[in-house]
């Protein structure tokens, strides 16, 4: 999708961009620039979250910031214009500030995202998101072949099926009759429950737009008529969700990141079939070697910490039983084994949990996990995390114990085949060479999804990486 558009007098428009994974929408974090503001191409003008994390936007021209669109806090469709800059040369008044130039609740988007298309210009740097190369597309949408081509754009127009419309004689949706319109527009339609099918285009090249589509839902929203007799009523009691203290409770809006982490966790939780083991374990050798390593020449200024040799025992429990490294695709009902394994770690943030993972991490040696562990941590204490990182994993660690906690039934994350959560490690009673001693103890839990994984299999799993940690040793023998 082109993200800039131009106009006579010099003024340039920034859209929001569609920053990776289809997504729809953005909420506007923080501004670094207000109007009046000189920018260069490159800068970086905002901080956006999407669904699965926080972005910085560069612009991607020079000149003089004219008006930013939306104040911090709103959720903009992509497509919108953000940010107007003028690249004239000339100098502008400073203008009221975003929050004063657009309510806090506006009733309609400033800028439609059904643009007319435009001519594609000579550009210069084109923007880089965080996580993202250079993605080139045409800002020309291409011409149809016939009536029964949906036209493209940017790879933001498709035709769908409509499901609610008219069928032809086989019982088939017509080519002719799929609408055209941009995900923001249908995402529109589909919080007012109207039909694409059923609405009549005004765009270019049958484009449904939100005009359109609001069109389309008014009569069904319009009131009632009177009825022509008396009804009695009965007395309707408020939703409890309508009435709170607001002295006393705080009300916060689920979105972001944190609603992404709820669809997931509940999407997850409901198809997987979940089974969960638990195994305690003496770890005494496995601490003496972290303070051992620390002391290490090679693994100078690097992360470690139990964390560490506990990833790495997994994956050597992987190596020796790679049926668990797998997928399950629904579609097609076949289980995808993955010959690689990118390591998940679940980390904490202020915008909510997020699960960044290390690829490739079967073929890192200790000091290169070290490496890629400490920098995955760090970027996602900064809220720094791409999307991209968050991708393609295939087994995830969480470290519960770093809360105090001893255990847990951890759900997957979705499209992975399994997640062990690391209790606390503390120094308890323990038989060992037939005397009671104390020593560093811990429980570890594996959850698997049983579709993939059955009993013998997550049970090996398990006792191996537990085995290894018990006697750290086997990081030799059985790598």
């Amino acid at each position: 999708m082109t993200t800039m558009t131009e106009n006579a007098s010099g003024l340039r428009e920034f859209k929001m961009p569609d920053v990776g994974e289809g997504l729809t929408e953005a909420e506007i974090l923080k501004w670094y620039v207000q109007v009046g503001d000189t920018v260069t191409d490159g800068q970086v003008v905002c901080e956006v979250e999407t669904a699965k994390a926080a972005v910085e936007l560069p612009i991607p021209y020079d000149g003089v910031v004219s008006e930013l669109r939306f104040p911090e806090g709103t959720t903009v469709d992509v497509g919108q214009v953000i940010i107007a800059v003028d690249v004239s040369g000339g100098t502008l008044a400073p203008a009221a500030p975003a929050a004063e130039q657009v309510p806090a609740a506006p009733a309609a988007p400033v800028a439609p995202a059904e643009a007319p298309d435009e001519e594609a210009k000579p550009q210069g740097r084109k923007p880089v998101l965080v996580g993202y190369g250079v993605a080139e597309s045409s800002t020309k949408r291409r011409p149809r072949k016939g009536a029964d081509a949906p036209a493209q754009q940017g790879g933001t127009l498709f035709a769908a099926t409509a499901i609610q419309g008219e069928l032809n004689g086989h019982g088939a949706v017509s080519a002719q009759q799929r609408p055209l319109a941009k995900p923001p527009v249908r995402k529109l339609a589909k919080d007012l429950g109207v039909d694409l099918a059923t609405v009549t285009p005004s765009g270019p090249d049958g484009i449904i737009t939100r005009e359109d589509v609001h069109a389309a839902a008014a009569p069904a929203q319009a009131p009632a008529p009177a009825p022509q007799a008396p009804v009695q009523v009965q007395p309707q009691v408020p939703a409890p969700a309508a009435s709170y203290d607001g002295a006393r409770e705080t009300r916060i809006p689920v979105k972001g990141v944190r609603k992404a982490i709820a669809t997931a966790m509940v999407g997850s939780a409901f198809t997987a079939p979940h089974v969960t083991e638990f195994v305690t374990l003496d770890v005494t050798r496995t601490m003496r070697l972290v303070e051992e390593l620390k002391q290490d020449k090679d693994m100078q200024g690097l992360r470690v910490n139990p964390l560490l040799l506990v990833a790495k025992a997994l994956l050597v429990a992987i190596k020796r039983n790679p049926g668990v490294n797998a997928s399950w695709d629904e579609a097609n009902q076949e289980i995808v084994q993955k010959h690689y394994v990118n390591l998940g770690i679940a980390a904490a943030t202020p915008r909510g949990l997020i699960v960044p993972n290390i690829k490739d991490a079967h073929t890192k040696t200790l000091p290169q996990l070290a490496e890629s562990l400490g920098e995955l941590v760090a970027t996602a204490r900064e809220g720094k995390t791409s999307p991209a990182a968050m991708q393609g994993g295939t087994v995830t660690i969480t470290n519960v114990g770093v809360f105090g906690v001893d255990t847990g039934t951890p759900i997957l994350n979705p499209g992975e085949s399994a997640i062990l959560a690391v209790g606390a490690i503390k120094l308890q009673p323990w038989v060992h060479k037939g005397k009671v001693k104390p020593r560093q103890v811990t429980t570890l839990a594996l959850s698997f999804d049983h579709r993939l994984v059955d009993g013998e299999l997550g049970s090996r799993v398990l006792a191996d990486t537990a085995a290894v940690l018990e006697q750290p040793k086997r990081l030799i023998t059985w790598a």
